[in-house]
């Protein structure tokens, strides 16, 4: 490894993290870069650089924060060679593979070639001519006081299904336990290749979600009786959309990679961090697990 990038929480302290990698790098010679306005509030010696030049110069991109810090940090990995890996501070993320007193070793790890890598789809979107990439989803929502999402699912170009709801997600595997999860979508494997249409709290007939291979084009067409939607691309407003509009979603597997040290399951993850209980008939301790207790449960 000849360098490695910072990508840092825009409020979190994150000044011990950044410490432990500075000082693990120093000791190999390892370069360590940083995207200017966001080391300049740390006075920290890393080079800065440009977002563009942070993805493109890496060997190695460190997200030091929760999963909103490494979804970005995997929007500046795209289309480029480094993995990533995630650094939690303070709160459980499904992402993040370690915590900060582990960091040096992990780098150490990596740096040895001791790791896996776990491939990550994107997902594309386009409307009215611009481009945009998420991770986790794609979602069109009720903008409040202009009726409600109604929306029209073409697969391959034939219509599919139609939703009334307060928003319709295309979540990722990824954000599979984000958005598309509390709207009633199922928990998905980060394996499996799949696009996830989500209707939160739909008022239509069919209220049930579809899962789409990523071979299949989908475009969401906002119908006419639809009132002005917001759309929200990994949890930030992108744009808008009126009756009319249509949006284009191409996906694109394999488009980051997550560093992956063995030290959890994405299982373990999701059943911590989403608190998952069983039917009171089941014992609370499986053969083999030692089941919920007080540590295993998320922070905050």
């Amino acid at each position: 490894m000849h360098s490695a990038g910072l990508v840092l929480h825009p409020r979190r302290d994150s000044a011990a993290a950044v410490a432990a990698v500075l000082g693990w790098a120093t000791n190999r010679g390892i370069e360590i870069l940083g995207i200017a306005d966001e080391i300049d509030r740390l006075d920290c010696a890393a080079v800065p650089v440009t977002p563009a030049e942070l993805g493109s110069r890496s060997d190695l991109v460190v997200s030091l924060g929760g999963d909103g810090t490494m979804l970005r940090a995997m929007r500046l990995a795209d289309r480029q060679r480094a993995p990533v890996l995630g650094v939690n501070l303070g709160k459980l993320g499904f992402l993040a593979e370690v915590d900060v007193p582990d960091l040096p070793d992990a780098l150490s790890a990596i740096d040895g070639k001791e790791f896996t890598v776990e491939p990550r789809l994107a997902v594309d979107a386009t409307l009215r001519g611009q481009t945009v990439t998420a991770f986790n989803d794609v979602a069109v929502v009720r903008v409040p006081g202009d009726g409600s999402a109604v929306v029209a699912v073409r697969v391959n170009d034939q219509p599919f299904v139609s939703y009334a709801a307060d928003a319709v997600i295309v979540a990722t595997p990824t954000g599979s336990t984000a958005y598309s999860f509390s709207a009633g979508g199922p928990i998905t494997s980060p394996a499996v290749e799949a696009l996830l249409v989500t209707p939160a709290a739909p008022h239509s007939a069919y209220s049930r979600g579809v899962v789409l291979s990523v071979h299949d084009t989908v475009a969401l067409e906002v119908l006419p009786s639809s009132g002005r939607l917001a759309v929200e691309v990994d949890g930030q407003v992108a744009g808008y959309v009126e009756p009319g509009d249509s949006i284009d979603l191409c996906s694109r597997p394999s488009a980051a990679r997550v560093v992956r040290l063995g030290m959890t399951t994405f299982f373990q993850r999701a059943r911590r961090k989403l608190r998952l209980t069983d039917s009171a008939e089941i014992p609370s301790v499986w053969p083999g697990d030692r089941g919920l207790s007080g540590d295993d449960l998320p922070i905050g």
